[in-house]
């Protein structure tokens, strides 16, 4: 599709929203507004005892405290996702990971939204905490894969990016135990 025009309409620290207009096969003109994000990461992490560490973290945007996998942005382009997965698993739950492993990645909105993630299994995990960022207030708090399951099933985990990195890494190590 051919582009026509492109206008930057608002920026922030965290995205850029654009609004583009361009040709559809059949002749005609569309205009829609898009987010560009940077890329991302989504990590589960496993301690010693086989629990994920899920962290709980108030989310302005839905007005509530959610309970999640660790997960951010990576800083520029001289980050790669699996030194980002460890910086963000050291600033939100104090852990780096001995064994970082790629489980999938992804477009997360890519009707509206250009953010790519990367999800993470983490395992072998050492006390290595880093700073969190200004506004996190984060508290984390390790459930077995049996709890996790049944904290999506009773809607306490309605964060869909820890749903699906549950699911992917459960069904990693399902195939590959450690």
């Amino acid at each position: 599709m051919k582009k026509n025009k492109s206008s930057l309409m608002y920026q922030c620290k965290i995205f850029d929203v654009w609004e583009e207009e361009f040709d559809l096969p059949n002749g005609k003109t569309a205009r829609q507004s898009w987010i560009n994000h940077n890329p991302t990461v989504a990590i589960v992490a496993i301690n010693s005892k086989k629990e994920l560490l899920l962290i709980k973290q108030y989310r302005n945007a839905v007005k509530k405290d959610l309970l999640e996998i660790p997960a951010g942005s990576l800083d520029g382009t001289e980050e790669s996702p699996a030194l980002c997965a460890q910086r963000e698993l050291a600033e939100e739950t104090g852990f780096q990971a001995g064994d970082i492993i790629k489980l999938f990645e992804g477009y997360l909105l890519p009707g509206y939204c250009n953010e790519y993630m990367y999800f993470f299994l983490a395992r072998n995990l050492t006390h290595a905490p880093l700073t969190p960022d200004e506004d996190e207030f984060i508290e984390t708090i390790p459930v077995s894969f049996a709890s996790a399951q049944e904290l999506i099933k009773n809607g306490q985990v309605i964060d869909a990016k820890t749903v699906l990195g549950i699911m992917l890494a459960d069904n990693f190590l399902q195939q590959k135990p450690a």
